[in-house]
């Protein structure tokens, strides 16, 4: 499926997106080059399907060689949930609960996915992209600006959101200490990155986490200065 192809989808998203839980936030006003972007309604994540958990660990490997091929609009959403997605509607001390722990429930890492056509922001509650700059930013996944990023489906990007500890419950001394909240924010990042790996496996598809451009992708992303991009991941079919 191409880029076009996969857009035309959209409407068919919007409809299947309309099963999802109500627990679905706002949609933000986008400003920039973002205009020239609509947001994606996701597919409504599958529950079955794939290789069990033991068979995708005995699978789970880091692959550098990509491919080019696109992501079926339905991977793609199952892709997102397995890897940061709602789980539960009323989670600890009354969030939602997601698919990776989180310090204190601080829920504090924002996952942007890179695609094509545009950079976009992975909205949990509602299941949906949000667009946040249009444009290939692919390349800026990386370190260089070549590579597997520059070309693979999907990179996702990791940006640690430190003023979110401040909403973590309980509120114990670390999440107030500098050097603890990015211990906190590592470990945090390694859950959501070990599910992209176990999704990866049990779907055929390869994966690699990464370091990145961090100061390209601070600016792309127009971050405030306590978010902080942290590493990326790559997600495609094998080269």
């Amino acid at each position: 499926m191409n880029r076009r192809t996969f857009l035309k989808t959209v409407p068919a998203l919007t409809v299947l997106a309309a099963t999802a839980p109500s627990f679905a936030q706002d949609i933000p006003k986008t400003a920039g080059p973002a205009l020239d972007l609509q947001p994606i309604l996701l597919a409504k994540p599958e529950k079955d399907g794939g290789k069990s958990v033991l068979a995708s660990l005995w699978e789970r490997r880091t692959t550098r060689t990509v491919g080019d091929k696109p992501l079926p609009p339905q991977v793609l959403s199952n892709l997102l949930w397995a890897a940061w997605g709602v789980n539960r509607e009323s989670g600890p001390r009354g969030r939602i609960g997601r698919t990776a722990a989180s310090a204190s429930n601080s829920q504090e890492i924002d996952l942007y996915v890179v695609l094509p056509e545009g950079v976009y922001l992975y909205e949990a509650a509602g299941h949906r992209l949000i667009p946040v700059s249009a444009g290939d930013h692919r390349a800026k996944g990386g370190r260089g600006q070549g590579g597997a990023m520059a070309k693979a489906p999907v990179n996702l990007v990791f940006v640690a959101d430190i003023a979110r500890y401040s909403q973590g419950q309980p509120q114990e001394p670390g999440l107030k200490d500098p050097e603890i909240q990015q211990s906190y924010a590592n470990v945090a990042i390694g859950l959501i990155a070990g599910n992209v790996f176990l999704f990866a496996a049990s779907q055929g598809l390869a994966a690699w986490f990464h370091n990145c451009n961090k100061p390209a992708l601070t600016a792309e992303l127009k971050l405030r200065p306590d978010q902080r991009v942290l590493y990326a991941q790559t997600v495609g079919y094998p080269a």
